[in-house]
């Protein structure tokens, strides 16, 4: 039987092909070292992300774009590992990422083409603790990233998109406050109480360091350099049940930071924002139960006093299992209207006044229309193409940029 040889960082496995495209995961079980040690309390994890965006029209440059991510994680079960009652777990990741910005380079909009970009170096993403305090709350603290827990839809609805402005969490929550986009990661601690077995809250303090943010001699550093403020959100989780489940998020969140305000010399003390987020399953066939529609829906307001857009629009649908014999493929189809800040505007224009150049005449937000298809080569692969088109790509920085066509192909390989 033919065989391909496959790299673990224990050893190297002969196996078949066959047992290759059936596996689980690219490295599958190890000889049953994997297996074993997930039983005795390690579990080792990781996966592989590359995104490659063409700009076939408008924008700046006809060309294409590469980036990619890499992260690898292992998580120990003290309650297995020691034999403990609840001893809780620690999670230990590390992220790099590579590439270059199809939307930097080439076409000069706002919301990121490639999800996976930014922050190019390699770093240590999270080193946290995690127990159960009680059968209804759950506590998680240390070194991690915000929008692991928060600011998302569980469901992972939104990262059947390639561009960030839905993969995530609404960017302006980023843009005008404290909080961090992974991989960026900070001190924090993180409560989850289940008030019913529908109704959840979710309450956060994390410590808020710019300085720290994309910085590359701050990638093995757990301590802040600068700290400015706290970032504190609160959310309400529903979770409905039943034959179209859904998931209903409202959400809250404080930075105590002082920031400059945009278009003065002032500071403003303090800055925050609110947001909903909505999946809703609103078709199911009953004849394949894998086989369902869903709505998705994003709202998100920021302060108009320090951030570069107030707010941020998102809705679609997912169609989960397109074709019978395509179980765990999905099409996706979202629009996305992101608000440049009328303050923002106001400088660029006078910036252009000052300079003697007319200020063009353009809308006030960015748009973004996406359809992708996921195709799960693999239970470990999926293979996205992916088409976006941005209308008004100068919208946040003030230049004259035609309305841009992006083809795009998303490779997602679990080790």
């Amino acid at each position: 039987m033919p065989g391909v040889l496959r790299f673990t960082p224990f050893f190297l496995v002969l196996t078949s092909t066959a047992s290759l495209a059936d596996d689980n995961t690219l490295t599958g079980d190890w000889g049953g070292l994997r297996h074993q040690l997930e039983a005795d309390g390690i579990t080792f994890t990781g996966d592989y992300s590359g995104e490659t965006a063409y700009n076939a029209h408008g924008g700046l440059h006809r060309s294409a774009r590469y980036s990619q991510n890499l992260k690898l994680g292992v998580q120990f079960d003290l309650s297995k590992l020691y034999g403990l009652a609840n001893g809780g777990k620690v999670q230990l990741t590390i992220n790099d990422r590579r590439g270059n910005s199809a939307s930097e380079d080439l076409v000069g909009n706002r919301l990121p083409i490639q999800e996976n970009y930014g922050g190019l170096y390699t770093r240590l993403t999270e080193l946290s603790y995690e127990r159960n305090l009680s059968p209804a709350l759950n506590l998680k603290l240390g070194y991690m990233a915000m929008g692991n827990d928060l600011g998302g839809l569980d469901s992972g609805i939104l990262c059947n998109f390639m561009n960030a402005g839905f993969c995530g969490h609404p960017l302006n929550m980023s843009g005008g406050s404290g909080w961090t986009n992974y991989p960026n990661a900070h001190l924090g601690v993180r409560v989850k109480y289940d008030l019913t077995p529908d109704w959840q809250l979710r309450l956060a303090a994390f410590n808020v360091d710019p300085e720290s943010n994309g910085n590359s001699s701050r990638a093995w550093h757990l301590g802040p350099k600068h700290t400015t403020g706290t970032v504190v959100p609160v959310e309400l989780v529903y979770k409905l049940r039943g034959e179209l489940p859904g998931e209903y998020k409202l959400g809250y969140y404080y930075d105590s930071s002082n920031a400059k305000r945009i278009g003065s010399s002032a500071e403003v003390a303090g800055r925050g924002g609110h947001y909903l987020l909505v999946d809703q399953a609103v078709w199911n066939d009953p004849a394949s139960p894998e086989r369902s529609l869903h709505a998705f829906g994003q709202y998100s307001a920021s302060s108009k006093a320090a951030s570069p857009f107030t707010k941020w629009y998102g809705a679609g649908l997912v169609l989960y299992k397109p074709f019978t014999n395509r179980p765990r493929d999905t099409v996706a189809l979202g629009y996305g209207r992101a608000v440049a800040n009328p303050r923002s505007r106001e400088v660029l224009e006078d910036a252009a006044l000052d300079a003697g150049q007319p200020f063009p005449n353009l809308d006030s937000a960015e748009q973004l229309v996406e359809l992708s298809y996921g195709y799960q080569a693999t239970a470990w692969l999926n293979l996205r193409p992916d088409v976006q088109y941005i209308v008004e790509p100068g919208a946040f920085s003030g230049n004259d940029i035609k309305d841009a066509l992006v083809f795009g192909l998303q490779v997602k390989a679990t080790f």
